[in-house]
């Protein structure tokens, strides 16, 4: 990688860092999107330009529908990658868990859902702003192995619990859960990614945006 493309990225990661925290200090709004729309920031993705279209699509509508369902009763993350959908936070019943699930698998274009809601008190501000240090800090981790191409991951952080999403072979699976077990502040990696072949990566990614040491 590129001494250049890596202070890009390093910019992006300090820049989505901020925001995050931003975010979760403000405690706006119950229901906040993942993070599909800052994607187009990054040039290089491994899902298709429809894919993040459909991706960010999602991620807006099924945040409108949650909040006028369950308003602040509850905390919910809605993250959409290649159409599979994580749904993160706090909702205060088991009912209300399985109805946000059913309202997101109404939504068009949804292709599965992961239900990771916790059924408890919305989480705190200060655990917000620290879930989003720790995914700062996993994303900058990425960033830095030399095995690993960062913008293939989407990372979530929830009550320090790290969610890892994206297209990966298994050596990129393997390696980026080892590297985000390795940052202070997460308690436990959950992987949910759609896993592909070194061929279809090869034809996926130019040669010239592959990590230094990855197969070629």
């Amino acid at each position: 990688m590129t001494h250049a493309r890596m202070t890009l990225q390093r910019l992006i990661v300090s820049s989505l860092a901020a925001a995050g925290l931003a975010a979760a200090l403000s405690g706006c709004a119950p229901v906040v999107l993942g993070g599909a729309a800052v994607g187009a920031i990054v040039a290089t993705d491994r899902r298709t330009s429809g894919a993040q279209l459909e991706d960010e699509g999602i991620e807006l509508r099924a945040a409108a529908r949650l909040r006028d369902a369950l308003g602040d009763r509850a905390h919910i993350n809605v993250t959409s990658y290649n159409r599979q959908v994580l749904l993160t936070g706090e909702v205060p019943t088991e009912a209300a868990k399985q109805q946000a699930e059913q309202i997101v698998t109404r939504v068009e274009n949804v292709r599965t859902i992961v239900n990771e809601l916790a059924v408890m008190g919305n989480s705190t501000l200060t655990q917000r702003s620290s879930d989003a240090l720790v995914t700062g800090k996993v994303r900058a981790a990425l960033v830095d192995d030399r095995e690993l191409y960062a913008n293939a991951f989407k990372v979530v952080t929830e009550r320090g619990t790290t969610y890892l999403m994206g297209r990966v072979t298994q050596r990129e699976a393997d390696r980026g859960t080892q590297v985000a077990r390795g940052v202070g502040g997460v308690q436990r990696v959950v992987r949910i990614f759609e896993l592909i072949t070194e061929d279809e990566l090869r034809q996926i990614t130019p040669q010239q945006a592959r990590p230094a040491n990855a197969p070629r």
